[in-house]
């Protein structure tokens, strides 16, 4: 959460804001974390109508902070998201031309991996989308989808190969929790 708030504050920064329109955001923020408070004291309703309500604040929130932008401030939050969406999809190729060079991918191996990432894109979009489904149900699909993903895996490559691929990931795990380590010891 914490990288998603640095996220949005620079995001914000970027939009140029009125100071009205930062005392409103901030009564704003300060409201609806009153009202998520008062919501965790309620013992007296159900793990699902928590996550009911706390889904209709959040929304009512985001409702309420939409409101409060210009139409050009809406315009630069989509173009940054378009932005970000290309990123990502940048970094998407980067790391699969990674994982073909490091496992060393037969063509037809990197071709069959491209088909099951973006099936499985197109798959966790409609999750996402899916207005039907609360947060939890999203989660759950995602990780069914995400279990799918690695037995997906292990039918492309060769026993060598995934014990490469889970030697690299271990190595990039340790990687973050060292950089994570040095932030708490600055």
């Amino acid at each position: 959460h914490a990288k998603e708030r640095s996220h949005n504050r620079k995001e914000m920064a970027d939009l140029n804001l009125s100071e009205e329109q930062k005392t409103k955001f901030k009564e704003l923020r300060k409201e609806h974390q009153q009202q998520l408070e008062n919501l965790k004291k309620q013992d007296n309703i159900t793990v699902k109508e928590s996550r009911e309500r706390m889904e209709k604040i959040r929304t009512e929130h985001q409702a309420k902070m939409q409101s409060l932008l210009t139409t050009e401030q809406k315009a630069k939050i989509e173009k940054n998201k378009a932005e970000q969406k290309t990123n990502r999809a940048e970094m998407g190729k980067q790391r699969a031309e990674k994982m073909k060079t490091e496992l060393g991918l037969t063509v037809e191996q990197s071709a069959k991996l491209q088909k099951n990432r973006a099936e499985m894109g197109e798959k966790m979009k409609a999750i996402r989308e899916d207005k039907s489904l609360s947060d939890d149900q999203k989660r759950e699909k995602i990780k069914e989808l995400q279990k799918q993903q690695k037995e997906n895996l292990k039918s492309v490559l060769t026993e060598e190969q995934m014990k490469k691929l889970k030697e690299s990931g271990h190595k990039r795990h340790e990687g973050r929790k060292e950089k994570t380590e040095m932030k708490v010891t600055k």
